[in-house]
Protein backbone atom coordinates (compact mmCIF):
# COMPACT_ATOMS: atom_id res chain seq x y z
CA UNK A 1 0.00 0.00 0.00
CA UNK A 2 1.31 3.38 -1.13
CA UNK A 3 1.72 6.14 1.27
CA UNK A 4 -1.11 8.21 1.50
CA UNK A 5 -1.47 11.52 -1.12
CA UNK A 6 -3.67 14.12 -0.44
CA UNK A 7 -3.92 14.40 -4.19
CA UNK A 8 -5.06 11.00 -4.21
CA UNK A 9 -8.98 12.12 -2.18
CA UNK A 10 -8.33 9.46 0.17
CA UNK A 11 -8.29 6.73 -2.71
CA UNK A 12 -6.33 3.56 -1.79
CA UNK A 13 -3.42 2.57 -4.51
CA UNK A 14 -2.01 -1.07 -4.94
CA UNK A 15 1.60 0.66 -5.97
CA UNK A 16 3.49 3.63 -7.16
CA UNK A 17 4.52 2.13 -10.82
CA UNK A 18 7.09 4.91 -11.85
CA UNK A 19 7.53 7.58 -10.19
CA UNK A 20 8.82 11.18 -11.14
CA UNK A 21 12.27 10.13 -12.02
CA UNK A 22 11.92 6.89 -13.77
CA UNK A 23 8.83 8.90 -15.96
CA UNK A 24 11.38 11.84 -16.54
CA UNK A 25 14.45 9.83 -17.15
CA UNK A 26 12.60 7.77 -19.75
CA UNK A 27 10.91 10.77 -21.94
CA UNK A 28 14.33 11.92 -22.57
CA UNK A 29 15.72 8.95 -23.92
CA UNK A 30 12.10 8.83 -25.91
CA UNK A 31 13.13 11.96 -27.08
CA UNK A 32 16.28 11.52 -28.10
CA UNK A 33 14.77 8.41 -30.03
CA UNK A 34 12.34 10.18 -31.84
CA UNK A 35 15.28 13.18 -32.54
CA UNK A 36 17.22 10.28 -34.34
CA UNK A 37 14.50 8.77 -36.41
CA UNK A 38 13.21 11.57 -37.90
CA UNK A 39 16.71 13.40 -39.33
CA UNK A 40 15.14 15.37 -41.99
CA UNK A 41 11.12 16.66 -43.48
CA UNK A 42 8.39 18.34 -41.13
CA UNK A 43 7.54 16.65 -38.07
CA UNK A 44 3.93 16.75 -36.52
CA UNK A 45 3.63 15.52 -32.95
CA UNK A 46 0.02 14.87 -32.78
CA UNK A 47 -1.04 14.37 -29.29
CA UNK A 48 -4.19 12.12 -28.67
CA UNK A 49 -6.16 14.18 -25.91
CA UNK A 50 -6.78 14.78 -22.66
CA UNK A 51 -4.48 11.55 -21.42
CA UNK A 52 -1.09 12.59 -23.45
CA UNK A 53 -1.28 16.06 -22.20
CA UNK A 54 1.38 16.03 -19.88
CA UNK A 55 3.68 13.38 -21.55
CA UNK A 56 3.49 15.31 -24.63
CA UNK A 57 4.39 18.20 -22.81
CA UNK A 58 7.33 16.99 -21.43
CA UNK A 59 8.13 14.81 -24.77
CA UNK A 60 8.51 17.65 -27.26
CA UNK A 61 10.65 19.71 -24.84
CA UNK A 62 12.43 16.70 -25.45
CA UNK A 63 12.81 16.18 -29.61
CA UNK A 64 16.13 18.54 -30.75
CA UNK A 65 14.53 19.35 -33.74
CA UNK A 66 11.50 21.65 -35.55
CA UNK A 67 8.54 20.11 -34.89
CA UNK A 68 5.16 21.04 -34.97
CA UNK A 69 2.27 20.38 -32.30
CA UNK A 70 -1.29 19.52 -32.72
CA UNK A 71 -4.53 17.62 -30.80
CA UNK A 72 -6.67 14.78 -31.67
CA UNK A 73 -9.53 14.02 -29.21
CA UNK A 74 -11.09 10.49 -29.42
CA UNK A 75 -13.18 8.89 -26.51
CA UNK A 76 -13.44 5.65 -25.76
CA UNK A 77 -13.75 5.33 -21.78
CA UNK A 78 -16.27 7.77 -20.28
CA UNK A 79 -16.28 7.31 -16.94
CA UNK A 80 -15.75 3.69 -16.62
CA UNK A 81 -12.53 1.72 -15.97
CA UNK A 82 -12.61 -0.25 -19.22
CA UNK A 83 -12.68 1.18 -23.20
CA UNK A 84 -16.47 0.59 -24.14
CA UNK A 85 -15.43 -0.43 -27.26
CA UNK A 86 -16.76 2.50 -29.31
CA UNK A 87 -14.67 5.34 -30.10
CA UNK A 88 -15.98 8.98 -30.74
CA UNK A 89 -13.98 11.57 -32.36
CA UNK A 90 -14.64 14.58 -30.55
CA UNK A 91 -12.25 16.87 -32.23
CA UNK A 92 -10.16 16.90 -35.85
CA UNK A 93 -6.59 18.70 -36.02
CA UNK A 94 -6.95 20.86 -38.15
CA UNK A 95 -3.08 21.11 -39.31
CA UNK A 96 -2.41 20.29 -42.86
CA UNK A 97 -1.53 16.52 -42.36
CA UNK A 98 -0.17 15.32 -46.18
CA UNK A 99 3.31 15.28 -46.72
CA UNK A 100 4.49 15.33 -43.19
CA UNK A 101 5.98 12.79 -40.27
CA UNK A 102 3.07 12.42 -38.16
CA UNK A 103 3.77 11.01 -34.36
CA UNK A 104 0.71 10.28 -32.90
CA UNK A 105 1.41 10.26 -28.85
CA UNK A 106 -0.88 8.03 -26.47
CA UNK A 107 -0.73 7.62 -22.81
CA UNK A 108 -1.63 3.94 -22.82
CA UNK A 109 -2.37 1.31 -25.15
CA UNK A 110 -4.54 -1.24 -24.31
CA UNK A 111 -7.12 -2.90 -26.90
CA UNK A 112 -5.92 -1.08 -29.66
CA UNK A 113 -9.54 0.23 -31.07
CA UNK A 114 -8.98 3.59 -30.37
CA UNK A 115 -5.77 3.35 -32.42
CA UNK A 116 -7.26 1.64 -35.47
CA UNK A 117 -10.01 4.08 -35.89
CA UNK A 118 -7.50 7.06 -35.42
CA UNK A 119 -4.40 5.25 -37.68
CA UNK A 120 -6.48 4.68 -40.66
CA UNK A 121 -8.50 8.25 -40.23
CA UNK A 122 -4.74 9.78 -40.34
CA UNK A 123 -3.58 7.21 -43.01
CA UNK A 124 -6.36 8.35 -45.73
CA UNK A 125 -4.38 12.06 -45.24
CA UNK A 126 -1.05 11.09 -47.33
CA UNK A 127 1.31 11.39 -44.52
CA UNK A 128 4.54 11.35 -45.19
CA UNK A 129 5.12 8.71 -42.24
CA UNK A 130 2.64 7.94 -39.90
CA UNK A 131 4.19 6.16 -36.53
CA UNK A 132 2.40 5.85 -32.70
CA UNK A 133 4.40 6.73 -29.24
CA UNK A 134 3.00 5.99 -26.35
CA UNK A 135 4.07 6.34 -22.84
CA UNK A 136 2.19 2.87 -21.73
CA UNK A 137 1.82 -0.28 -23.53
CA UNK A 138 -0.37 -3.09 -21.62
CA UNK A 139 0.62 -5.71 -24.64
CA UNK A 140 -2.24 -6.87 -25.23
CA UNK A 141 -3.32 -5.42 -28.56
CA UNK A 142 -6.40 -7.94 -28.99
CA UNK A 143 -7.30 -5.99 -32.01
CA UNK A 144 -4.39 -3.41 -32.82
CA UNK A 145 -3.43 -3.05 -36.35
CA UNK A 146 -0.57 -0.66 -36.04
CA UNK A 147 3.10 -1.33 -34.56
CA UNK A 148 3.78 1.08 -32.07
CA UNK A 149 7.44 2.54 -32.44
CA UNK A 150 8.38 4.26 -29.22
CA UNK A 151 7.24 2.99 -26.18
CA UNK A 152 7.98 4.53 -22.76
CA UNK A 153 6.84 1.66 -20.62
CA UNK A 154 5.20 -1.90 -20.20
CA UNK A 155 2.11 -1.85 -18.10
CA UNK A 156 0.83 -4.78 -16.39
CA UNK A 157 -3.04 -5.36 -16.64
CA UNK A 158 -3.95 -2.61 -13.95
CA UNK A 159 -6.19 0.32 -14.44
CA UNK A 160 -3.58 2.83 -13.46
CA UNK A 161 -4.10 7.01 -13.31
CA UNK A 162 -1.47 9.65 -13.17
CA UNK A 163 0.92 11.46 -15.54
CA UNK A 164 -2.31 12.55 -17.73
CA UNK A 165 -3.69 8.89 -17.07
CA UNK A 166 -7.51 9.44 -15.26
CA UNK A 167 -10.56 7.54 -13.54
CA UNK A 168 -13.12 10.01 -14.92
CA UNK A 169 -11.46 13.05 -14.87
CA UNK A 170 -9.53 12.95 -11.92
CA UNK A 171 -6.04 12.25 -10.83
CA UNK A 172 -4.65 13.14 -13.67
CA UNK A 173 -2.34 15.89 -11.94
CA UNK A 174 -0.44 13.41 -10.15
CA UNK A 175 2.98 13.44 -10.93
CA UNK A 176 3.71 9.62 -10.96
CA UNK A 177 1.83 6.80 -12.29
CA UNK A 178 0.27 4.32 -9.57
CA UNK A 179 -2.15 1.36 -10.12
CA UNK A 180 -5.74 1.92 -8.77
CA UNK A 181 -7.35 -0.87 -6.28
Amino acid sequence: MVKADPRLDGRAVNRILFDEARIAARVAELGAEITRAYPEGELLVLGLLKGSFIFLSDLVRQITRPLQVDFIVASSYGDATTSSGTVRLVYDPETKLEGKHILLVEDIVDTGRTLNRLMALLAARNPRSLEICALLDKKLKNELKYPVKFTGFDCPNEFVVGYGLDHAENFRHIPYIVSLQ
